[in-house]
């Protein structure tokens, strides 16, 4: 039978303690120092650091997994790989390097995507939209057409101005397959209150399959000035 030591004693209830405030992350990485008889080797500064950065990392996940979950991408492991730099792709890499870094999201600007038919805009659409969440930015993916659904829904149940400010908070949306929905008078104005709503304080970004100069033959005359944002 082993007998605890007054040190014992001292580790275990500083690790109770650290669970009991839920710091499960410092907890588990004491414990591992604990347990570790080479642990004293290290300064107490980078045992101190290990144990800090185990918690901050474990609580970023942890916010990073739910904020990814709400997103609700089409590729949420989607990743900026070595083919953005494939000239048979033809793509604009430098581009693309700044969009990833977010700053454009933080300005509050827009952008859109256009091209044909599996081009590979939403997986790219995608990948930035991980970029933003890895900086834990709130992000929403849904396809025009669902939107229009959900719009009419919040409407149907008196929930309409909730939905609404739910979406002007979004650090970004983004709305794919635009063109492919049905629109009608109440559906424009829906779609004018999602745009205006974000214009010039959240970002947004817009995928579609048919170039911006084809716009003109999706809506009427009167929405399309809200669709040429500055870059």
């Amino acid at each position: 039978m082993s007998i605890l030591t007054h040190d014992d004693h001292v580790e275990i209830t500083i690790i109770e303690r650290l669970r009991k405030l839920k710091m499960s992350g410092m907890a588990d990485a004491l414990e591992v120092q604990f347990q570790d008889p080479n642990a004293d080797l290290s300064s107490f500064t980078e045992r101190l650091q290990k144990v800090v950065d185990a918690e901050w990392e474990l609580r970023h996940n942890k916010k990073l997994n739910k904020l990814l979950k709400n997103a609700g991408l089409r590729y949420p492991t989607a990743d900026l790989d070595e083919s953005i730099y494939d000239p048979a792709r033809k793509l604009d890499a430098d581009t693309i390097e700044r969009l990833a870094t977010c700053e454009w999201i933080d300005e509050g600007k827009n952008l859109i995507v256009t091209g044909m038919t599996s081009s590979g805009k939403t997986y790219i659409c995608n990948a930035l939209c991980v970029s933003a969440l890895q900086k834990l930015k709130t992000v929403k993916y849904v396809k025009a057409n669902t939107l229009m659904l959900e719009l009419e829904q919040a409407r149907l149940k008196t929930t309409y101005l909730e939905f609404i400010k739910s979406i002007a908070k979004l650090d970004l949306l983004v709305v794919d397959d635009f063109g492919l929905m049905d629109l009608d008078i109440d559906r424009c104005r829906d779609l004018f209150e999602v745009i205006d709503c974000r214009d010039g304080r959240k970002s947004t970004i817009i995928i579609s399959q048919y170039p911006v100069k084809n716009w003109y033959d999706l809506l009427p005359i009167t929405l399309m000035p809200m669709l040429y944002w500055p870059a």
